[in-house]
């Protein structure tokens, strides 16, 4: 029996070259070069450097402004996931049922999408500035508000404003998987089942897993990631580091406190956490997504 050879064309390897090129040299190269420089203690003036073994991954891992970061990161990305993809999914369900006008309610939900985060994150310095902010007096009315000073209320606003810029696109992506089921199934649930609430939870949700699953993983790496322009236009992990993630404290400890090392060591140690993290998340939590 003859053993078929095929050829492979060379035109495929052109195409992606220079996606390649650009993953090869915006990410895998400066990723290789925080793992080398996370074991060095570097000259603030880049004149000399020490070869110090795990010094860095020790002192970032018993410092205690550490934890406090990676607790506040824990806790920042838990609501604002958790709010953003329940208030999308929310007003996706309200506007599904729109007959009248769908498309303006589309666009006025969608709108906040085009806002760049360092843009949001300035239009909260004055919607919440003291002097002049109307959310400032709305929000001293309840009780004695003032972000600058308390850490609850400055993670409380923080947590606003990222939920409210990725609201927008967690609703374009509910209402497309929610258009998506077919009709025959929703007519079939409206008489097996009276209840509004009771189907969607038994048969709606259960068809948006899919959706659900993709949209978890995007908002926590936007929470993760995308949220440094607001944290550094808003509070720069004031007040006292309070409001600091571990990927505004690399940027602080290595670009202002030129602790280059140190600053690598962390973001290696935030590289295998989003390593483990998504592991979990493909091997455990997408078992129980039915496509």
């Amino acid at each position: 029996m003859k053993k078929q050879l095929f050829g492979h064309s060379v035109v495929p390897y052109i195409f992606i070259a220079p996606q390649l090129a650009i993953i090869s040299i915006f990410f895998l190269w400066p990723a290789a070069q925080s793992v080398q420089l996370s074991f060095y203690l570097e000259d603030p003036w880049g004149l000399g450097s020490t070869f110090v073994w795990f010094d860095n991954y020790i002192e970032a891992l018993t410092s205690e402004s550490y934890y406090n970061s990676a607790l506040f990161t824990v806790i920042f990305s838990s609501f604002v996931a958790f709010f953003s993809m329940a208030i999308a999914l929310f007003l996706a369900v309200k506007a599904d049922v729109v007959i009248r006008g769908q498309a303006t309610y589309k666009v006025l939900l969608i709108w906040a999408y085009a806002v760049a985060p360092a843009v949001a994150g300035l239009m909260a310095v004055f919607l919440f500035n003291q002097h002049l902010g109307p959310f400032y007096a709305f929000f001293n009315f309840f009780w004695d508000y003032d972000h600058k000073i308390d850490a609850f209320d400055a993670t409380f606003v923080l947590i606003l404003v990222a939920v409210w810029k990725q609201v927008s696109v967690n609703f374009v992506y509910f209402l497309a998987g929610l258009q998506s089921i077919p009709k025959a199934v929703k007519e079939a649930a409206a008489i097996d089942c009276k209840s509004d609430t009771r189907r969607f939870w038994t048969i709606v949700f259960p068809l948006l897993a899919p959706t659900t699953f993709f949209l978890l993983i995007i908002n926590l790496t936007y929470a993760l990631f995308e949220t440094f322009p607001i944290i550094d236009v808003l509070t720069r992990g004031r007040p006292g580091g309070e409001t600091r993630t571990l990927v505004y404290k690399v940027y602080q400890d290595g670009f202002l406190g030129a602790d280059l090392g140190g600053s690598s060591a962390q973001s290696v140690i935030l590289m295998i956490i989003v390593m483990i993290l998504t592991i979990i998340q493909f091997r455990y939590i997408e078992r129980k997504i039915h496509y």
